[in-house]
C-alpha cells in the first residue's frame, strides 16, 4: 500500500516535558486507522504537528505523492494541501440551513476569489447532494443547523469537510454523547469515507473503535506502545497495564 503520510523520529517538548517522544506513524491513502491511548499521551498533539499548528523539534513528516515535507508549511497551506480536521465540539453555523451550510464548504474548496464567480452550477448542486446523502441528512437540507440534534451536528461538520475534499481526515472524538444509533451511522461515514481517502479517528470508546474494525495504534507517553487490531493491542500487557493502571 502506497503511503500518504509518513511521520518519523518527531519529537516535541514543552517546557521540559516531552509531549511527543520520537514518533513515528504511517498510513495508506484509503484507510481507516483508529488511535488511543490514555490522557496525556500525545493523541492532540500529535494531530497538532500534522496540521501544523504545532512545531516538532525534530523529526520528519512526509506528506502526498510529492512526498512533501509538512513541516515548511503553515497551516492554511497544509489545509489547502488537503488535510482536514474535525474538533471534538462541532462548529456548524447554527444560524444557516444543512445546504447552506454545506454549499460554504463547498465554495471555500475554491478559494477566496471563485466565491466572486460562483454560480450555483450543476456541479456543485449534485456534489451537495451527494454529500448530504452520504452524511444522512438528505431530509434535513431545509432547517437550520441550530436544530439538528448533537449527532446531526457532528455529520453536518464531517460534511462540510468532506465538501473540501480532504486526502487525509483527522476526527477528534466522533461518539462523543452519540446515541448508538446515531453511533452506527458515524461509523458507516467513516468506513466509507476511509474508502478514498485516510481517516484518523482518535477515540476513548473501545466499543465504538471495534465498530470501526480497523487498524489501531495505541500512543503512550508520545510514542507508538502497540499497533494492529484492536484484540491484538488490547491483549498486549504493557497495554493493558498502561490502560487499566497498576
Amino acid at each position: 500500500m502506497s503511503m500518504l503520510l509518513e511521520v518519523s523520529g518527531v519529537s516535541v517538548s514543552f517546557d521540559g516535558f516531552k509531549a511527543i517522544n520520537n514518533l513515528s506513524f504511517q498510513i495508506g491513502k484509503a484507510e481507516l486507522r483508529a488511535i488511543i491511548g490514555p490522557n496525556g499521551a500525545g493523541k492532540t498533539t500529535f494531530m497538532d504537528i500534522i496540521t501544523g499548528k504545532t512545531r516538532p523539534d525534530e523529526g520528519r513528516v512526509i506528506y502526498g505523492d510529492r512526498s512533501v515535507s509538512l513541516l515548511k508549511m503553515s497551516e492554511s497551506r497544509i489545509a489547502q494541501a488537503g488535510i482536514g480536521r474535525k474538533f471534538q465540539r462541532p462548529t456548524v453555523f447554527e444560524a444557516q440551513t444543512v445546504r447552506e451550510n454545506l454549499s460554504m464548504a463547498l465554495r471555500n474548496k475554491r478559494g477566496p476569489f471563485d466565491v466572486l464567480m460562483y454560480k450555483r452550477n450543476a456541479e456543485g448542486a449534485a456534489r451537495l447532494e451527494a454529500i448530504a446523502e452520504e452524511i444522512g441528512l438528505t431530509d434535513q437540507l431545509i432547517r437550520q443547523a441550530g436544530e439538528l440534534s448533537h449527532g446531526q451536528k457532528q455529520w453536518l461538520e464531517i460534511g462540510m469537510l468532506l465538501a473540501q475534499d480532504p486526502r487525509l481526515l483527522l476526527v477528534d472524538e466522533p461518539a462523543a454523547g452519540m446515541t448508538p444509533e446515531e453511533r452506527e451511522h458515524t461509523t458507516e461515514i467513516l468506513t466509507n469515507a476511509a474508502k478514498t481517502r485516510a481517516v484518523v479517528v482518535v477515540e476513548h470508546d473501545m466499543e465504538f473503535i471495534r465498530r470501526l474494525d480497523c487498524k489501531v495504534t495505541v500512543l503512550h507517553e508520545g510514542a507508538v506502545l502497540a499497533e494492529g487490531s484492536l484484540d491484538h493491542v488490547t491483549s498486549n500487557p504493557e497495554v493493558i497495564d498502561v490502560y487499566l493502571g497498576r
